[in-house]
């Protein structure tokens, strides 16, 4: 019974940590499409 307890509570650490990885690389990727498009405006002005 402890052992279903301390896998369930591995696996949900696990998975928040995973979750927490892709949110921050979206909105590392979301900066630099911001920064993509500012660098090609001020290259066509």
């Amino acid at each position: 019974m402890m052992t279903i307890r301390v896998s369930a509570l591995v696996v949900a650490f696990i998975a928040s940590a995973f979750l927490a990885g892709c949110a921050n690389t979206v909105t590392g990727v979301s900066k630099d499409v911001k920064a993509t498009g500012r660098a090609v405006e001020r290259a066509v002005n």
